[in-house]
Parts: C-alpha cells; structure tokens; sequence
C-alpha cells in the first residue's frame, strides 16, 4: 500500500502505548489513521487531519468539517483519504469551536450554586 502514496512516508511500528504516551505522539504527528473511536477526536484536538479505518464514526461532526476521513477497509479509499487529508491538511481551520472551550465544570458548578 505505502509504495503508492506518491510522498516519502515515515514511521515506525511500535508496541501498543498509554494514553499519555499516545498524546505525546499525537501532539508530534501531521496525521493519523485509526480505527479507534476516541483517537479520531484526540486527532482532532491536537489539530491532526484524520483516516478512520472503520465504516462509521460516532464522531460525524468532524468528518463533515473535513477534519476526519471515513474509508472501512478498502485499499483504494484509505489511499485516496491519506493523499485527501495530507494535500488539505494547512488549510484546515481546527479552530472551530466543535466541542466548547473546556469550561463544562465551571458552567455545572456556577448552576449548582446559584440552585441554592
């Protein structure tokens, strides 16, 4: 398959890892394929375009932004989604707000208190 992505391609196999090991790769990749659910949207906030190996996300939102790539299987689809994601991945703007600014504690807390 790597023979016809028409860019050198580098990477290294590597044992399975934890979580903060693999948000320590993600924080250094320039895209991921996956068939993980979580990683696709990990992809996404460390500002990675991504391939998801699999024929459905739960994460629709972020392939109809275009930051994610659903493809199944087929050597033919997962090729054409690498070159697709690398060719568009500067002009992505991930600085959509698809998930809020991180603030959900202090919105629950502010609620919480002003209930009594």
């Amino acid at each position: 398959i790597l023979e016809k992505i028409d860019t050198e391609v580098k990477f290294r196999v590597i044992d399975p890892v934890g979580y903060f090991d693999i948000i320590e790769l993600l924080k250094h990749a320039s895209l991921v394929m996956t068939d993980s659910g979580g990683l696709q949207k990990e992809a996404f906030f460390f500002k990675n375009p991504c391939v998801t190996m699999r024929d459905e996300t739960e994460w629709v939102e972020l392939v109809e932004h275009g930051f994610n790539a659903v493809v199944g299987a087929e050597t033919d689809r997962i090729l054409s989604a690498v070159k697709s994601m690398r060719s568009k991945a500067d002009s992505l703007d991930f600085s959509i707000d698809l998930y809020g600014q991180g603030k959900a504690t202090h919105h629950i807390t502010d609620a919480i208190v002003s209930m009594e």
